[in-house]
């Protein structure tokens, strides 16, 4: 349960919502930069519940024949049927996922 406010992270990232999002996030941002990168896939998503729901995707693409790490930050109002890219950007080398030690 979302507490309105309070980021929290999403129960299926992998969830076809959750995709869907960073597909759409990779599609902005190609647009606006008049890049190509292409989705790979939803590592993390958080979200967060204000006029609509923030979600906030850390997603893989592929840039040029290698994997990147994003971040992307999109605004979701369903019942306006409005969804906009607010962020997108770069995740630096030392956060990548390394966790395993």
């Amino acid at each position: 349960m979302s507490i309105p406010g309070g980021i929290v992270d999403v129960p299926a990232q992998n969830s076809a919502e959750c995709e869907e999002l960073a597909r759409f996030a990779v599609q902005e941002h190609n647009k606006k930069a008049n890049t190509h990168l292409d989705f790979s896939r939803v590592v993390k998503a958080k979200q967060q519940v204000v006029a609509g729901t923030l979600y906030y995707i850390t997603l893989e693409v592929v840039e040029a024949g290698q994997k990147k790490i994003y971040e992307a930050k999109v605004w979701v109002k369903p019942w306006e049927n409005f969804k906009e890219l607010q962020e997108f950007k770069p995740v630096g080398d030392s956060s990548s996922t390394s966790s395993d030690a």
